[in-house]
């Protein structure tokens, strides 16, 4: 697609084509290893489609409105897409591996400019109507954009606070050259383009270029093929591919690395995780994890033990894997004990490199040391077995993709995917028990002509009743849970900044003013890490008490309301929201940088009490955005997920009611039209055995502590 090109007086407008499918990247039939270790999303398939068969029956006996609403549940598992976000050390050979991931090797750019911040979201195998967008590339806004150029980012208030003069006017410099480059690129009228959102139906390599991946400054060639043309403003960019051996849609994000020079990159990377349940940390053999890595592992440290999985790239590269990966992952479990990282997370180890020369059939025409490299690694993993197997085959085996897509797809199946499946299935119960309170409606109707108790208006004064009762209850509940967190974070800062003061005093007492004093914010980080997990439990309890109580009240309310037993018909409560990781806490603070940070800091007091003043204010004004988002602006999202859970729960039964009351008021000949009443019992075992297939007391939600 051609792109008008952007002058002083117009902005770029961009038409959108019509879609046009990937082209696929195996002519004939996709190779059997692709499908290697994704067994368990195999299986997660299969009861899908238990599912959707069981939603059909419903369909198919529920009538109108019924329909209705259980073809939105099967839409709702169609749609179904996990994510998993990627992250890890810049050259790790991430992007090359997320390549891998998706079936196509040369999709994007694995050299991008450190100036590049693009999120990139890898919509595998997600339904699409026509028309709809095959990639869609976002711009920062205006206010983002302004506190890069204007301030250097967060890397510039950190400089400003610690009077890091030196770095700060470095910052200001590089910061100055990339926005006269960005000017270069687009016009002076750039500006416009923030905030704006372009839309393609098909990708191709030159596409992916213009808004991900930096050309050299902008060189002739460059020029001509407007590489990295929107580069510098692009955000984000979601592209949607087949996956060949795949078997139901998935999300691969892949973020910037988090060691940049802005920071930019981390704030992005934080948001990415906050949306994904699984987390990939790409590291490379050749440093795996250390001491400056710290970035990496205050984000792992967030996210729940069992949701992170290791990836240690380029195996290619060492000399002799099969002696170095023991050595490797023994100093990987070593490190991450020592700084307080996750417990038991899966190491993988492996090569995008020998995965991508599978799927480009160039494994013939690897290098010699990594040819020879992997000789040695099949011989140590495989033995005997390696000479019976097709070579594309073990090439696939040992490159480390069977066993990082099986990990993924374990993680996928035990929470997001076991949180959808019980979803669907009470949702699907409470249809089922409305529809057989109509059925006995219906055979009531037949005997004695009125089973409605309530007039219209005072089953709308009922409902109304139980959902104000209902959101103050929840309301109350959450008020107390979000105080008591705030209170207990609170205290925790305050404590952390006594113990840093009487920390720094002791220094200068025993050492002076001439040595620089270093402090860790670890424990700060874990103790709120801990408040958070406590909110997270209350929180989930009381929206468990609350949705659990309303449940209950529409089920005697069905018995207020008709003349039959309540027993007939029993409302399942929803599922308390996921809360997100408090991935915020791995934000960088003054205290993580190195000690030349502190020198100017330390240099401009004079005096105990000034020392004392001064690191109060600078760790305050540091750590303050950090407590402020968890305790308020995650606070405030959570509850707004609990009080949404809450409205569309009650709105649900709300509409199952009034469909049962409408049953109860229409004319005898159009119930047996629309029941058939002869058939009553036999609608009575149908809606045992639905219930029976259901199996609402054997769901696990996938719902476990952070």
């Amino acid at each position: 697609m051609e792109m008008s090109k952007i002058n002083d007086d117009e902005v770029l407008e961009v038409n959108l084509p019509a879609a046009a499918s990937q082209a696929p990247i195996f002519a004939g039939a996709v190779p059997e290893y692709l499908s290697h270790g994704l067994d368990p999303l195999h299986d997660f398939c299969e009861e899908v489609e238990a599912l959707q068969e069981i939603l059909q029956d419903i369909e198919a006996i529920g009538g109108t409105e019924v329909g209705k609403k259980v073809r939105q549940l099967m839409v709702e598992l169609d749609a179904f897409e996990p994510s998993v976000t990627m992250i890890g050390q810049i050259k790790s050979g991430k992007t090359t591996l997320v390549n891998a991931m998706s079936g196509h090797p040369d999709l994007l750019p694995a050299d991008v400019n450190p100036w590049t911040s693009v999120v990139t979201s890898l919509h595998l195998n997600t339904p699409r109507d026509p028309g709809d967008p095959g990639a869609i590339f976002r711009f920062f806004d205006r206010d983002e954009w302004d506190h890069l150029v204007e301030n250097g980012g967060r890397i510039g208030e950190l400089s400003a606070r610690a009077g890091a003069d030196q770095e700060l006017q470095k910052l200001r410099e590089q910061v100055a050259k990339m926005r006269e480059k960005t000017r270069e690129r687009l016009g002076k009228r750039f500006e416009l383009l923030l905030g704006q959102t372009h839309d393609y139906g098909e990708i191709d390599d030159g596409l992916i270029k213009r808004y991900v991946c930096m050309g050299d400054d902008f060189d002739e060639m460059s020029r001509e093929e407007q590489q990295g043309q929107f580069a510098d403003i692009t955000k984000s960019a979601d592209l949607f591919l087949q996956a060949p051996g795949l078997p139901m849609p998935l999300c691969i994000r892949d973020t910037p690395g988090v060691n940049d020079t802005f920071m930019m990159r981390e704030q992005i990377t934080i948001r990415a995780l906050r949306d994904s349940k699984t987390c990939v940390v790409v590291l490379s053999a050749h440093q795996a994890l250390s001491s400056t890595d710290m970035g990496l592992i205050r984000l792992i440290s967030n996210v729940k033990s069992r949701q992170v999985i290791i990836f240690v790239n380029r195996i290619d590269e060492l000399p002799d894997p099969a002696a170095q990966v023991p050595e490797i992952r023994a100093s990987l479990v070593d490190t991450l004990a020592r700084n307080d990282g996750p417990e038991g997370a899966a190491i993988i180890f492996g090569s995008a490199y020998w995965a991508n020369a599978v799927l480009t059939q160039g494994v013939d025409d690897m290098v010699d040391d990594s040819a020879a490299a992997l000789q040695s690694y099949a011989a140590d993993q495989l033995g005997a077995d390696a000479a019976d197997m097709d070579v594309a085959d073990m090439v696939w085996t040992l490159s480390g993709l069977p066993a990082l897509y099986h990990a993924i797809s374990e993680r996928v199946v035990e929470s997001s995917g076991a949180r959808i499946l019980s979803t669907i299935r009470k949702r699907a119960a409470n249809y089922v028990a409305g529809l057989r309170a109509s059925s006995t409606i219906v055979s009531l109707r037949t005997g004695d002509g009125d089973v409605q108790k309530m007039s219209n208006d005072e089953v709308a004064a009922l409902l109304d009743g139980i959902r104000k009762r209902m959101v103050a209850e929840l309301d109350t509940k959450l008020d107390a849970v979000f105080s008591k967190f705030s209170e207990r974070v609170d205290q925790v800062h305050d404590r952390f900044l006594e113990r840093a003061l009487e920390s720094l005093l002791q220094h200068l007492e025993t050492e002076g003013q001439d040595k620089i004093w270093n402090y860790s914010a670890d424990g700060l980080r874990m103790l709120m890490r801990t408040s958070y997990q406590v909110m997270r439990r209350n929180f989930t309890n009381s929206c468990d008490d609350c949705y659990s109580s309303a449940a209950l009240e529409l089920t005697t309310a069905y018995g207020r309301i008709f003349d039959v037993q309540a027993e007939n018909f029993q409302v399942e409560a929803p599922a308390a929201p996921e809360t997100p990781p408090p991935v915020t806490l791995a934000q960088t603070i003054a205290l993580d940088l190195k000690t030349s940070w502190w020198k100017g800091w330390w240099g401009r007091r004079r005096g105990y009490r000034a020392f004392a003043q001064g690191f109060h204010e600078l760790i305050e004004a540091e750590t303050a955005p950090m407590v402020n988002e968890l305790k308020i602006e995650q606070a405030r999202e959570i509850r707004e997920m609990a009080q949404a859970r809450l409205e569309e729960f009650l709105s649900e039964q709300r509409g199952v009611l009034w469909d049962i009351c409408e049953k109860a008021q229409i004319s005898l000949e159009e119930l047996h039209g629309l029941f058939g009443v002869s058939a009553q019992e036999e609608r009575e075992q149908l809606f045992d055995l639905i219930f029976e297939e259901l199996d609402i007391d054997d769901i696990s939600t996938g719902d476990d502590d952070q």
